[in-house]
């Protein structure tokens, strides 16, 4: 079995930085934690190696898309063995943007991004066709207030290398 890649101070820096700000060019990186742009480059190497970075995506935000509805969907399955079929079906619904198997009262958890609600109505259709889905339930949101990256490092510490 493989040891866990354990993070040092120098790793959780490279990260805290690129999730800041994922365009930051390596050398860059490097001079801000004064080593060289080769050793930021080995370390990413490793860090995506081990699964810990895996990947870059570009952030869009949906509203600006004309997509000017974001819910939540709370969805009951007839039973437990339906979860793997039915998230099959969920992941061709494009509009259906996370799901999560979760405890508790729901069995999938959906965050659904929309034009509008006429829009939504006509998802939810597609979502509740499935047969194995017992019922939902919706919940719009109205403003988003926090989307973040889970932290490495203390906030003091961010501050110090971002000013």
């Amino acid at each position: 079995m493989n040891k866990p890649y354990e993070l040092d101070d120098l790793d959780r820096k490279i990260l805290a930085l690129l999730m800041e700000n994922a365009k930051q060019p390596y050398t860059e990186l490097a001079a801000k934690l004064f080593v060289s742009g080769g050793t930021i480059h080995v370390r990413m190497n490793k860090l995506i190696a081990a699964g810990i970075v895996t990947g870059q995506t570009l952030q869009v935000d949906h509203t600006q898309l004309g997509y000017d509805v974001t819910a939540f969907l709370g969805v009951y399955l007839k039973s437990s063995s339906e979860y793997t079929p039915a998230t099959a079906y969920l992941r061709g619904i494009q509009e259906i943007v996370s799901a999560h198997y979760l405890t508790g009262v729901y069995s999938i958890f959906l965050k659904v991004v929309c034009r509008d609600t006429d829009h939504l109505r006509k998802v939810l259709a597609r979502i509740q066709q499935y047969e194995g889905i017992q019922r939902t339930e919706t919940f719009m949101s109205l403003e988003e207030s926090i989307n973040r990256p889970v932290q490495v490092l203390s906030a003091e510490e961010l501050k110090e290398l971002t000013d």
